[in-house]
C-alpha cells in the first residue's frame, strides 16, 4: 500500500503567524504538519537563518531602523533586481534586533498583529525546536529546508551548502529527522547527493518553477524540459522528489477554472521520483475559480481550499504544501 500523502508546512503556519517564526512553526505541528519548511540565506558571518528571501524588506522591519537605512540598495539576484535591505549586509547579531512582519498584511490581518514580535531565526534554533518538539509529541517532525540563491551566495563567497553539512554534522537530530533538501537549482543539489550520499533519512527535492524560466545556475535548461519524461529522468539521477506548482499539475483554463490534468505525476512516478507541489492558500484569490466563495478576495475559505487540495490529491500526489496544515490535514480525512 502507498504511503498517505504528506502535510508540509509552507513557511510555517504562514496563514496564521508571519512565516518564518517560531510560532508559525509551532501552529503548524499542532496542526498536524508532518515537514515544517524554513527557507535558508546566509548571513554576511556566514550564518544560515530563515528568510523566504537575502532582500528582507518586506517580512522583517528593518525599514523602521534608522541605524540600518544606509544598507538599503540596489542588487541583481538570480538576474532581476531589487532594492532593499539584505541578509549578506548583516551580521547575526544586527538581523537578531529586528523584527519579523505579515508580507500579505492586507490579505492576513490576524497574522499582520504580531508584526514586530518575532524574531529571525537561525538554522540551528529550528532543528533544536523540531527535535524538542518531536521528543515531547512522540511523532518525528520532518525538515524540509529551502536553499535559497546557492549560485548568488557561492558567488559573495558565502556558499550555503557547506554550512548546511556542517549543521548535519553537529546535529544528531539531523542523522535521524525525516529531511528534504530542496532548491530550484541542480548543481546545489547535485552538490548535496555526492557528498552526502542517500541516507536513510534524507530525501533531496528538485523545485521546478515556470515552465519557460529556468534554473539560476543553467540558462540553458528550462523547467518544461525537465519536466517532460527524459528529464524527469534525469532529476531522478540525482533527487528523489520533484516538487511543481500545483497547477502545473491540473491547469487553470482562461477563466481561472481547473482543467484536465496533465500527465506530470504519472511521468514522474514512471521516473521513480515522489511529487510534490506547492502552494495551497486557504483564501479566495489563491483558489481555483472552482472553489471560491462570495465572500471577497481576500477572506478565508476553508472548505474551498480543503475541496481544491483534494482534487489536486486525486492525481495520486505523495505531498503539497500548505500555508494552513490544518486544513491540508483535513483534506486528507476520509
Amino acid at each position: 500500500m502507498a504511503a498517505p500523502p504528506l502535510v508540509f508546512a509552507h513557511r510555517g503556519a504562514s496563514a496564521w503567524r508571519p512565516e518564518h517564526t517560531l510560532p508559525a512553526y509551532a501552529r503548524a505541528i499542532r496542526d498536524g504538519a508532518d515537514y515544517i519548511e524554513p527557507d535558508l540565506v546566509m548571513t554576511r558571518d556566514g550564518v544560515l537563518v530563515a528568510r523566504h528571501e537575502n532582500n528582507i524588506a518586506d517580512t522583517t522591519d528593518v525599514a523602521r531602523h534608522p541605524r540600518f537605512a544606509d544598507r538599503c540598495t540596489t542588487k541583481t539576484i538570480d538576474g532581476l533586481s531589487h532594492t532593499g535591505w539584505f541578509t549578506e549586509d548583516f551580521t547575526l547579531d544586527e538581523l537578531k534586533t529586528l523584527r519579523a512582519i505579515e508580507r500579505l498584511g492586507h490579505v492576513r490581518p490576524e497574522s499582520r498583529s504580531y508584526d514586530g514580535l518575532f524574531p529571525i531565526l537561525t538554522w540551528d534554533e529550528i532543528v533544536d525546536f523540531a527535535a524538542t518538539e518531536s521528543a515531547r509529541l512522540h511523532r518525528p517532525i520532518g525538515l524540509v529546508p529551502e536553499l535559497k540563491h546557492s549560485t548568488y551566495f557561492a558567488g559573495i563567497g558565502l556558499p550555503l551548502e557547506d554550512s548546511f553539512m556542517a549543521a548535519c554534522a553537529r546535529h544528531p537530530w539531523l542523522r535521524i529527522a525525516p529531511l528534504e533538501v530542496q532548491s530550484f537549482e541542480t548543481a546545489n543539489l547535485r552538490y548535496l547527493r555526492d557528498r552526502l550520499g542517500r541516507p536513510a533519512n534524507l530525501r533531496l527535492m528538485q523545485l521546478i518553477g515556470d515552465a519557460d524560466a529556468h534554473p539560476a545556475d543553467d540558462p540553458t535548461l528550462s523547467y518544461a524540459t525537465m519536466t517532460t519524461p527524459a528529464g524527469l529522468t534525469e532529476i531522478a539521477r540525482y533527487a528523489d522528489v520533484v516538487a511543481p506548482s500545483a497547477r502545473a499539475v491540473i491547469p487553470l483554463g482562461p477563466d481561472d477554472r481547473l482543467l484536465a490534468p496533465t500527465s506530470l505525476v504519472a511521468d514522474a512516478h514512471a521516473a521513480g521520483l515522489l511529487v510534490r507541489v506547492w502552494t495551497f492558500r486557504p483564501e479566495n484569490r489563491f483558489l481555483a475559480a472552482d472553489f471560491r466563495d462570495d465572500a471577497g478576495a481576500d477572506a478565508r475559505n476553508p472548505s474551498g481550499s480543503i475541496a481544491e487540495m483534494r482534487a489536486y490529491l486525486a492525481t495520486g500526489l505523495d505531498g503539497f504544501f500548505t500555508d494552513d496544515p490544518a486544513l491540508g490535514r483535513a483534506a486528507l480525512a476520509t
